[in-house]
């Protein structure tokens, strides 16, 4: 099952090498990606513009589907995902407020300020789950996240009415991998793969977590110290992937869910099939981003909402009955 991802992800990341506005053959992307020459316009399209789009998706698409099985995984709540912890409202608030008062700011400063204010809309949310008594629990946390993310959504959403910022921050609240190049890439590439490679050791950690505290206790688990190493990976899983491109909901609610009903409930499979499958989701989001209406791209965060929004639905729909 694993190789059948795998293998359906590298012809997922063909395909949308392969598509866009120009058409190219799968000989010429190969020969562009193993033997490039920067003289033939086809080989420049391809390594300069698609080849670094399409990369980041995977990487991106992985980052986001890890985070939220991480998050699903020790809040046991089923509808959680990165939004939960007022990453993606940290990051946009910082950058509306960037906006506003640093307007021409180059991208990678974007992207470091947006990281910047997804850790200050975590750490509030730990500060306002811990000031309760009896410490940080799994509900504390889930209750809190929801309510810094709808205050610092309601500051953003101030901020671009009364500096007039609507349109400049259209893109992070619909997400898009337009602006990637190869420089990015250099920032959160080693980040990002670092990170997905020591959310492993923590696998077995969750796995009790998600069987429930009293459980895990039992068993011998550090609650504190392993709900603050995972948040910590989703802080930087889910951070840096704001941070550069965007705020795309949906990928670490659905994909969690996909890959229980592939591998079970382990969290050392749940994981690396989350990032196999979440990956896969954001390659082909992105080409339909740009195929649908060419050469005219729409957002990324779009395409992945035809998915997550019924499969929302549903669970919101299942959890209810459950009840």
């Amino acid at each position: 099952m694993f190789l059948s991802a795998a293998f359906i992800l590298l012809i997922s990341m063909f395909i949308a090498i392969s598509l866009g506005a120009k058409g190219l053959r799968l000989e010429t992307v190969w020969n562009a990606v193993f033997h490039y020459n920067p003289s033939m316009t086809s080989h420049q399209i391809i390594h300069e513009l698609r080849l670094p789009r399409v990369l980041a998706a995977a990487v991106i698409g992985a980052a986001f589907a890890v985070a939220g099985a991480l998050m699903q995984g020790i809040t046991r709540n089923p509808l959680a995902d990165t939004g939960i912890l007022g990453i993606n409202a940290g990051a946009t608030f910082v950058v509306a407020l960037s906006f506003a008062f640093w307007p021409g700011l180059p991208y990678g400063w974007i992207m470091l300020l947006s990281f910047i204010g997804a850790v200050l809309g975590t750490l509030l949310i730990f500060l306002l789950g811990m000031a309760a008594p009896g410490g940080l629990s799994s509900i504390r946390l889930t209750v809190a996240g929801a309510v810094i993310a709808a205050m610092l959504g309601s500051l953003s959403t101030g901020v671009a009415i009364y500096f007039d910022l609507s349109q400049d921050l259209a893109f992070w609240y619909a997400g898009g991998f337009g602006g990637i190049e190869w420089r990015h890439l250099r920032l959160i590439l080693p980040a990002l793969l670092l990170t997905l490679l020591l959310t492993m050791p923590l696998a077995r950690r969750v796995s009790l977590m998600s069987l429930g505290e009293e459980v895990a206790l039992n068993l011998g688990l550090n609650l504190r110290w392993t709900r603050i190493l995972a948040l910590g990976a989703v802080v930087v899983l889910a951070g840096v992937s704001v941070s550069a491109v965007g705020s795309i909901g949906f990928v670490g609610l659905v994909i969690p869910h996909m890959s229980r009903k592939l591998v079970g409930v382990d969290y050392r499979l749940i994981i690396p099939m989350s990032s196999l499958l979440g990956a896969i989701l954001l390659v082909l989001a992105d080409l339909g981003a740009r195929i649908v209406n060419p050469p005219q791209e729409l957002a990324v965060g779009i395409m992945v909402a035809f998915v997550g929004v019924p499969f929302f639905l549903y669970l919101a729909r299942k959890e209810r009955r459950a009840l």
